[in-house]
């Protein structure tokens, strides 16, 4: 899909006016309650979501929406066990805002998980009476109304289901729709694949390094490699580069990669365009790397198109000093210089 034009926040419409946004509702007890995910032949490049009937109702309720607003036009969704992701766009300013729009959404949705909940119960609390277990009625009821268990009879979840606000992200940048819409359709593929292979995708806690402690997600067996060297483009020869002068700069970035392509294992932050190229080339050539985070890891962590790939193959550890920081937005320039001394201490290492 080609990306459209759009006006973002005009005067007096913030919030009302055309612009594309992507939603996210969860299940905040991660349950699977939405869907089952398929995984066949073992190709996660073929995973779907079957859909229970709360995930169809949860679909259902999102085309209710764009049919008592019909401004709003759904770009894409997918429906994964446990949360919902939507990319839609707001059309032409509306009289109210999408905030409130999306949070009538979600009443609505938690109508859908409290009717769920209950008709659940029931069943449970017919079956128990059916098994001549009456004497456990009155606990059994009280353990299913508070707890509630999945439609294939496995783990319990909280009451009620949908307890926190879909997340709301406008998307005003360009290249950003793109971006969003090819990580919403490959949500199926690469749940399907830290599934399979779980021990790349796990945030493992206090990895000792050189005298201080990281988290880490990806292949840990890179801290064995016989050798490491560092990218650290500096700023010297990008200025020589601005004023005509390349030469070093092109030499620099040419030597990274072929030390790469010897097995050396390269590290960094790779803050820096010039770096990013080379890390880009990295990634192409599936080289090994090891990547130094400006942020820990959320729960649930995925690493983003190319690295994720990069990691479920074993060629990529990404590593962090701190702790994940949920407000933080840019990197300080406090932060790269103590990630760039940290990328020196492999050489010790």
């Amino acid at each position: 899909m080609t990306e459209e034009h759009w006006q973002w926040q005009e005067p007096g419409t913030a919030w009302r006016g055309i612009g594309i946004y992507h939603i996210t509702l969860i299940v905040p007890s991660r349950q699977p309650l939405l869907g089952k995910l398929v995984i066949p032949d073992n190709d996660p490049s073929q995973a779907r979501v079957e859909r229970t009937t709360l995930g169809n109702a949860v679909i259902d309720e999102l085309y209710v929406m764009c049919k008592h607003y019909p401004a709003i036009r759904i770009f894409q969704f997918c429906l994964m066990p446990d949360h919902l992701h939507a990319v839609i766009q707001v059309t032409r300013v509306m009289d109210t805002s999408i905030r409130s729009v999306i949070r009538g959404y979600w009443q609505g949705v938690k109508k859908l998980g409290r009717a769920y909940t209950l008709a659940v119960s029931s069943e449970l609390n017919s079956e128990a009476t059916n098994k001549g277990e009456i004497a456990n009625e009155g606990t059994r009821d009280k353990e299913a109304t508070n707890q509630g268990t999945t439609d294939q009879g496995s783990d319990s979840w909280a009451f009620p289901i949908f307890t926190e606000r879909p997340f709301i992200r406008p998307l005003s940048r360009k290249g950003q729709l793109r971006a969003m819409m090819h990580y919403v359709q490959m949500n199926p593929q690469r749940l399907a694949t830290k599934r399979m292979m779980p021990g790349f995708f796990r945030v493992q806690k206090g990895i000792e390094i050189a005298g201080r402690s990281f988290d880490g997600v990806g292949n840990v067996a890179l801290l064995h490699a016989r050798q490491y060297d560092v990218v650290h483009v500096r700023s010297i020869w990008v200025k020589a580069a601005e004023r005509g002068d390349s030469q070093q700069l092109r030499d620099y970035m040419n030597s990274c990669v072929l030390k790469a392509r010897k097995g050396v294992v390269m590290v960094s932050p790779f803050i820096s365009p010039d770096e990013k190229r080379v890390q880009n080339v990295l990634l192409e050539e599936k080289l090994s790397f090891i990547l130094l985070a400006d942020n820990g890891f959320r729960d649930y962590y995925k690493p983003t198109d190319a690295l994720f790939e990069a990691c479920a193959e074993g060629r990529v550890l990404i590593l962090s000093p701190w702790q994940y920081d949920a407000d933080k937005r840019h990197i300080t320039r406090n932060d790269c210089v103590a990630l760039n001394e940290m990328a020196e201490s492999f050489l010790q290492y």
